[in-house]
C-alpha cells in the first residue's frame, strides 16, 4: 500500500505556529463564487482527510473523497474519489494556506476552494479508525485491514465512514454527519448518506469504550439487530 509519513508542521506561510488542520471544515467558495445548494464537509484527523457532499435541496449524495495528507509542501494521497476514481493512488501536489485563523484556501491546479472551520474540538474518539472486528452469532471475528477496508474518521464534532478498495478504486458507500461521545454514550446524526438519502436525519445511539487503544462499539444496528464492532487506529493497523 502506498503511504507517506506526515511531516512536522513547518513552513506554512500564515499562522502555522498556532494552527492545525485537525477538525472539520465546510466548503464556502469555489473559484471565487459562493457555494450554493451544496454542503461539502471535510475532516482532517491523524494525517488523514475525508470529504462528503450532498445537494441541500433534496439530500442527494454528490461525492466522497479522501486519503492521507502531508503538511509542509501540502500533498494529498487519494484513497477514494467518487468523482474521479482514476485519481485513486495518485499524490496531488495541491497548495494550502491559511487565509485567517479559521479559513483555508486549497488550490488543485486551476481550481481554488475556500473552506471555513466548523470545529476543532476533540474527545476520546477523535481519530481515524479502521474496522478490525465484528461479532457474529456471539463470536468476535477479527479482520486484517488490506486494500478493501471500512474506515471511520471523527474530528471536529463530525464523522464520516467510508467503505472502499484503494487498489481498484471501487467505492462501496459512505455516511457522514455530526456526533457526540461522552460518558460511554456515542450518538450520531446522519446528514449525508450515499446509499439512501432517506436516512438523512436519522439519529443513532450506541455504547462505546476505548480499551487498549481500540474503540469497542456496541448497540443496535439501523435494522434493529444487536451489533458489536472493534475499530483500531488506522495508522497502527497499517504500520509496516
Amino acid at each position: 500500500m502506498k503511504k507517506f509519513y506526515i511531516a512536522i508542521f513547518l513552513f506554512f506561510p500564515v499562522l502555522l505556529s498556532a494552527q492545525t488542520l485537525e477538525g472539520s471544515w465546510k466548503l464556502t467558495q469555489r473559484n471565487g463564487s459562493p457555494v450554493q445548494d451544496t454542503q461539502a464537509v471535510r475532516i482532517y484527523q491523524d494525517g488523514y482527510f475525508s470529504e462528503a457532499a450532498k445537494n441541500t435541496t433534496n439530500n442527494e449524495f454528490l461525492w466522497a473523497k479522501g486519503g492521507e495528507f502531508q503538511t509542509g509542501d501540502y500533498r494529498e494521497l487519494i484513497d477514494f474519489d467518487t468523482r474521479e476514481p482514476a485519481l485513486v493512488g495518485d499524490t496531488l501536489d495541491s497548495k494550502l494556506s491559511f487565509v485567517t485563523a479559521d479559513q483555508i484556501r486549497i488550490n488543485h491546479g486551476a481550481e481554488e476552494e475556500v473552506w471555513q472551520r466548523l470545529s476543532s474540538s476533540a474527545n476520546d474518539l477523535s481519530g481515524n479508525w479502521v474496522i478490525t472486528g465484528r461479532q457474529r452469532n456471539g463470536e468476535m471475528n477479527t479482520m486484517t485491514p488490506g486494500d478493501r477496508r471500512t474506515i471511520k474518521i471523527l474530528g471536529g464534532e463530525r464523522f464520516q465512514w467510508v467503505a472502499f478498495n484503494s487498489a481498484t478504486g471501487e467505492f462501496f458507500g459512505s455516511g457522514a454527519g455530526t456526533y457526540t461521545a461522552k460518558n460511554g454514550k456515542y450518538e450520531e446524526m446522519i446528514d449525508t448518506f450515499s446509499r439512501d438519502k432517506n436516512r438523512v436525519g436519522d439519529r443513532l445511539e450506541f455504547h462505546y469504550e476505548v480499551k487498549d487503544g481500540q474503540w469497542h462499539h456496541s448497540g443496535k444496528s439501523s435494522k434493529g439487530e444487536d451489533m458489536y464492532e472493534i475499530w483500531s487506529p488506522y495508522a497502527e493497523a497499517y504500520a509496516k
